[in-house]
């Protein structure tokens, strides 16, 4: 029949391998300033082309749709870019680390270009849930105040406990108190945001920052530039784990 999709194998999906059979590839990638406004479902096609391009012979799912098993970490907002995106792929047999990040990189855009990979283990829970900090720096483009008052406000949204928002249509509350672990100024336009993501929500860098303005009577700059540079996992006993591990008590993560 014209113009019908096939699928990526004609094998019945009782017959393909389980997630518990298939090699993990955990891959980190950067996201471009440039490509700050890429929305997540657009950054996902592009990857799930990149992985198809570099002949990596990736798994599919069992169900109807067959679609690549693959999984992200969190969505970035929308206008900031990373220097840490991570995308687990399930492949149907291992190829060297070395090899692989190899071919990604040839397959990808320079400004989403892999920068390592490695197998993890297959049992650790999806990117999305599991990586629960992260390490922002924000730089003020254009702000009639510095970053030291605006340091003064995020205290003062601080104080206050949570914020309250309207996002489109709706309105979202985030409890500063989970989700905000530290402030460091590094230089007198920008700061350096920890934050935490919880079952209840994450906090968004602008987010605070607007909050924080209002809070302390402060202007709004020309530009605000967002750029995640860290993710990581907090384990019930506070341990940092690090993406790439090591993820066991035994082998313990430093300490950050």
């Amino acid at each position: 029949m014209s113009g019908r999709r096939t699928q990526p194998t004609d094998a019945r999906p009782q017959d393909l391998p389980t997630k518990a059979e298939l090699a993990r590839l955990r891959v980190e990638y950067g996201k471009d300033a440039r490509l700050a406004f890429l929305g997540h479902l657009d950054l996902i096609g592009t990857v799930e082309r990149c992985v198809r391009r570099s002949g990596l012979p990736f798994s599919i799912g069992n169900g109807f749709a067959r679609r690549m098993r693959i999984q992200f970490s969190s969505a970035l907002p929308v206008g900031a870019s990373s220097a840490c995106e991570l995308f687990d792929v399930r492949l149907t047999e291992r190829v060297a680390e070395d090899e692989a990040l190899e071919r990604l990189r040839e397959a990808a855009p320079a400004a989403l270009a892999p920068v390592r990979c490695a197998y993890v283990d297959g049992a650790l829970p999806a990117l999305e849930a599991w990586l629960n900090r992260a390490t922002w720096e924000v730089e003020l483009v254009g702000a009639p105040f510095d970053a030291a008052e605006l340091g003064a406000g995020i205290s003062e949204v601080a104080r206050r406990g949570e914020i309250v928002y309207m996002r489109g249509e709706r309105e979202k509350c985030v409890d500063v108190s989970a989700t905000l672990v530290g402030v460091e100024q590094v230089g007198e336009s920008a700061l350096r945001l920890e934050t935490r993501s919880t079952t209840a929500g994450a906090l968004r860098p602008r987010v605070l920052l607007d909050a924080a303005c209002a809070a302390a009577g402060l202007g709004q700059p020309e530009a605000v530039r967002v750029r995640r540079a860290l993710q990581r996992h907090e384990a019930e006993d506070g341990r940092l784990v690090e993406p790439f591990g090591p993820f066991g008590i035994e082998g313990r993560a430093p300490l950050s």
